[in-house]
């Protein structure tokens, strides 16, 4: 299988898991051809973490989430030093956080505050992360695709324009298309296939009589 072939694979397996946003996925694609970071931005419910999801499920690649909130630490994404005892004494072992990873799904990205934020700015750039003055290397492919919701700022934390730059794509994510949902809708007709007819008249156009209700006076 070529290159191409491989590439057009992935698009058929990923458009299986996400209906009618034929336009995200490639830009997925792109972002992965060029290694470079996504923000991914949408109202809620439009896949925007399933499409993440399906195209880390179709790559041999290690997938992380993290999902972003306003009690978030920079330790809890970049890793810490813990403290460990043994026989030969006491030791500190890095333990890395979940960016160490091929792809990271920052979800909610602007949940976060700023320091939490900043944690990312290393990263997403210079592909490593310092914790206690050591420098750890990322694998040679680390993604970022992170998300946030247009709406619903109060709470939010907007992204500084530094951390802006460091992706390499703004993706939208709208509503799909309608194509043929008066023919597949079970509940009948859309609204705009409807037609309209005068009070009192048929399709046809022939008045209509309605027989009087028992217990209901006509004047």
């Amino acid at each position: 299988m070529t290159a191409r072939d491989a590439i057009a694979d992935l698009s058929i397996r990923m458009g299986q898991s996400i209906i009618g946003q034929v336009d995200v996925i490639e830009r997925l694609i792109i972002g992965l051809l060029a290694n470079g970071n996504l923000l991914i931005e949408g109202l809620p419910g439009l896949a925007k973490t399933r499409a993440v999801k399906a195209m880390a499920d179709n790559l041999d690649a290690q997938f992380s989430r993290i999902q972003f909130t306003p009690d978030l630490l920079p330790s809890d994404v970049t890793g810490t030093e813990v403290f460990t005892q043994s026989d030969q004494g006491g030791t500190f072992r890095f333990d890395p956080g979940p960016i160490f990873a091929n792809i990271v799904l920052a979800d909610e990205i602007n949940r976060a505050p700023a320091k939490v934020q900043a944690a990312l700015l290393e990263a997403m750039e210079e592909r490593q992360v310092t914790v206690a003055g050591t420098t750890h290397k990322m694998e040679p492919l680390f993604i970022v695709m992170a998300t946030q919701n247009p709406i619903e700022q109060e709470g939010t934390y907007p992204l500084p324009d530094a951390q802006m730059d460091r992706f390499l794509m703004h993706v939208n994510i709208t509503y799909p298309p309608v194509r043929g949902r008066g023919e597949s809708d079970p509940t009948g007709p859309s609204r705009g296939n409807r037609r309209h007819f005068p009070r009192g008249k048929d399709q046809k156009g022939q008045t209509r009589h309605h027989p009087a209700r028992r217990g209901v006076c006509r004047a």
